[in-house]
């Protein structure tokens, strides 16, 4: 066993590595005042910073989550690292040599595994990088100099070159002292069948490194037609690589993405490289992985969330690129930062647009443009034919779930407001009212929102599912609602031209009782009251779950309508007295939260909930007021 290092030589690497240095690798620091500094705890999701560090003490604390200690506490949390192992990180970053008190110096076999991994992946970054330079590489070289990078460029960047023989790499570590245990623990040998060999052969490689600067894992390219291997092969899960948990050039973008509150996200190793070069050093890439909520917290730590954050991402045009920015959609809120899409006009990667329209070019392309949540919109809604009533409601009915998700009230106002022009739906108000439900059936728990398809789409948000009937009272024909819910339903079924397109727009929970806001699916899932074929009244009963429910669209189908004239005044009586009854049950609920809210409520909510209020005050008056023509 290796022996405890020394009390002196511990004291000595606490006093020598100052803690705000040490926190900043890991996240942006601002004045807290007092002389403290505070950022966004890396130790729980928090939206406004509650970690504090004071560098004269040289301590740190989070009063959201009360995490603190010192220097060597906070490596050894956030890296996971031994006591031991943080203590010797710590001191050779300090120059410190360490005494131990049993036997002397700690040899390296004794060492803490992580850190034998990291030097393990050091010493090949450099062995590689050396090799890049043999005659061998020349077809790495060349592969380089195709696009635009030359030996200045590859020796900032680290790259370098894997032997193609079967454990060069192998061998030169077994002479630095490492076991076959750790080369194939550290994913950079696998077994062989007589014993390790070197994962990576013949191929450019480029190491990647963690946001305090250590390798901890390559990407390697293929060269050769003869390799029959993927085209990049990245190392495997080990205990120091998580390729959800890493992003490659974070070590030399770090700094700037702080400063500049700006991060660029790209695709591959040599879109990174070439965004450097030209200038956009806040450029990072993830590591054969798609972008996702792991990568987002490194981020958010850097950027701080100050408001002003900004994080472009820039994905090939094709559909290959189209899907990858859809996903990342998916975890945009959990950015406070602003996010938006860059593409080439000609769908070009940043690399290959260095090489066609050079640096000034790569620089344009990284300016925030189009906001992330308008693209993936535009890709839903551009699936739709939106020249007709059914398929607006259509996109509207999938593409309200996503805006509801938007956290902030004023911008999902906002972008509600675009959405309507995006599917042409002239009466906003509506859209932004839909909306707010979908987001309050959220909250509630009750999954994307009420009104959704269940009619087989292509979609990129989760699997498709059909709609269950809301829970609600049961039908009783004493009750006005239910009897005003009745007749809508019956025009629907009968005369569905009286009633569409407005009908169609209609959420299952604007009808109070459970079997009605059943047969509104069925004609939604029928496709729709506008321009109802023939065989309409056939394909809503099909569209039933069961029997009971199949009963009632006939029974529906058959009863008399209840008025001398049915004409469009009547039908738009029953939207209307439908539509305000929903808003008025709203307007109670959101009275009751501003009550319980009070005068002491968080600023923010207590804006939103007004906002939604006067929303709905408005849109309940126009209908009072217009009739029909405000739906």
């Amino acid at each position: 066993m290796a022996g405890r290092i020394n009390d002196d030589d511990v004291k000595a690497v606490r006093d020598a590595v100052p803690i705000d240095a040490v926190v900043s690798e890991y996240l942006q620091l601002r004045n807290a005042g007092g002389g403290n500094l505070k950022g966004l705890c890396p130790f729980h999701d928090e939206k406004s910073p509650s970690f504090q560090v004071s560098p004269s003490k040289g301590l740190f604390h989070c009063f959201g989550c009360q995490e603190g200690g010192d220097t060597i506490a906070f490596v050894m949390k956030i890296d996971h690292l031994s006591f031991s192992e943080t203590v010797e990180r710590l001191a050779a970053k300090a120059g410190i040599t360490l005494r131990y008190e049993e036997g002397g110096y700690n040899p390296g076999h004794q060492r803490g595994e992580r850190t034998r991994l990291v030097e393990a992946h050091q010493a090949a970054a450099q062995y590689y990088a050396e090799q890049l330079g043999s005659a061998e590489a020349e077809i790495g070289r060349a592969f380089l100099a195709e696009r635009g990078f030359d030996q200045a460029a590859a020796a900032h960047f680290g790259v370098g070159y894997s032997p193609a023989g079967w454990d060069h790499l192998t061998r030169f570590l077994r002479g630095k002292g490492f076991s076959d245990r750790e080369l194939i623990l550290s994913g950079l040998s696998q077994d062989g069948r007589r014993g390790p060999i070197d994962r990576f052969r013949g191929r450019l490689m480029w190491p990647i490194k963690d946001v305090g600067g250590d390798v901890v894992g390559f990407g390697a390219r293929r060269l050769r037609e003869d390799d029959n291997g993927p085209k990049y092969l990245n190392t495997p899960e080990t205990p120091i690589y998580k390729k959800s948990q890493v992003l490659y050039g974070i070590d030399l973008a770090k700094k700037d993405i702080a400063k500049a509150s700006r991060a660029v996200v790209v695709e591959g190793y040599t879109d990174v490289m070439a965004c450097h070069l030209a200038g956009v050093t806040t450029a990072i890439a993830t590591c054969g992985t798609a972008f996702g909520g792991d990568h987002i917290k490194i981020l958010r730590r850097l950027l701080m969330d100050n408001g002003s954050a900004r994080v472009i991402f820039t994905f090939d045009g094709d559909a290959a690129g189209q899907k990858a920015a859809l996903r990342a959609f998916e975890d945009d809120q959990k950015f406070a930062a602003e996010t938006y899409i860059a593409i080439a006009p000609d769908g070009m990667d940043p690399c290959d647009l260095r090489l066609a329209k050079g640096d000034e070019a790569v620089v344009d392309l990284a300016e925030p443009r189009t906001p992330l949540f308008e693209f993936a919109l535009r890709q839903i809604v551009n699936r739709y034919d939106l020249e007709n009533p059914a398929g607006q409601a259509a996109a509207l009915d999938e593409a309200a779930p996503i805006v509801a998700k938007i956290k902030n009230i004023a911008l999902q106002h906002r972008v509600a407001v675009q959405l309507a022009g995006l599917v042409g739906i002239l009466d906003t108000q509506f859209v932004v009212h839909r909306i707010a439900q979908v987001a309050r059936w959220q909250r509630g728990g009750g999954g994307k929102g009420p009104a959704q398809s269940s009619r087989p789409q292509q979609r990129s948000y989760g699997e498709v599912q059909a709609p269950v009937a809301p829970a609600g009272p049961a039908l009783n024909l004493r009750s006005p609602a239910h009897r005003t819910e009745r007749e809508l339903l019956k025009l629907a079924l009968q005369r569905p031209e009286l009633v569409s397109p407005a009908f169609d727009a209609y959420g299952l929970d604007e009808f109070t009782a459970a079997p009605y806001a059943a047969v509104r699916q069925c004609v939604q899932d029928a496709g729709g009251a506008t321009d109802a074929p023939s065989d309409y009244l056939d394909a809503v009963r099909e569209a039933a779950p069961d029997d009971t429910v199949r009963a009632l669209v006939t029974e529906l189908a058959v009863e008399t309508i209840f008025a001398r004239t049915v004409d469009e005044a009547y039908a738009g009586d029953q939207l209307v007295t439908v539509r305000l009854r929903a808003v008025d049950r709203r307007i109670r609920d959101v009275q009751g939260s501003l009550a319980r809210l009070g005068a002491q409520g968080d600023p923010g909510q207590l804006a939103a909930v007004q906002n939604e209020l006067w929303v709905l005050t408005q849109y309940g008056q126009s209908l009072r007021n217009n009739g029909a023509t405000a739906l």
